[in-house]
């Protein structure tokens, strides 16, 4: 017999997390082999357009691991659109993600109200698609081949 929690447990989320990568580690060839690399390590990576008082004009944040750029956010504020300072934010990561990192992809999560087009003209092909997801939008994975 069990017994259903539902508490948020930092503690159980560490030991899940801990015990999943044991398992995952030991159930392929390959994981194995990444875990025993430098690419294993998560390491994150910003890139930021200030403007001449120093505010916050446009970013990008996400993460290298496993020869991946993971792209989590990219804004620009709206009074900068158009100038082309989001292409500069992410072709900066991806440059810092190849060169400095030793990535070869990238991959990133949007809505279809967000930027799929403004991705797919800088290379980035559509890998997956998940309608109603939050109900209405669709959210697209796109992935790139870097260099």
């Amino acid at each position: 017999m069990f017994r259903l929690e539902t508490e948020v447990d930092k503690e159980r989320r560490q030991l899940l997390s801990r015990r999943l990568r044991e398992d995952n580690t030991a159930g392929s060839p390959e994981i194995r082999a990444l875990r025993e690399s430098t690419a294993a390590h998560e390491v994150p990576l910003e890139v930021w357009a200030l403007d001449v008082h120093g505010q916050v004009a446009a970013g990008l944040t996400g993460r290298t691991w496993a020869h991946w750029l993971h792209v989590d956010l990219l804004w620009v504020d709206a009074r900068h659109r158009g100038c082309g300072l989001g292409s500069r934010l992410l072709a900066e990561a991806e440059r810092v993600a190849r060169t400095d990192r030793s990535c070869t992809r990238s991959r990133l999560e949007t809505w279809d109200f967000q930027a799929p087009d403004f991705y797919r003209k800088r290379g980035y092909e559509v890998m997956g698609r998940v309608d109603n997801y939050p109900p209405g939008v669709t959210e697209f994975t796109l992935t790139k081949q870097l260099g």
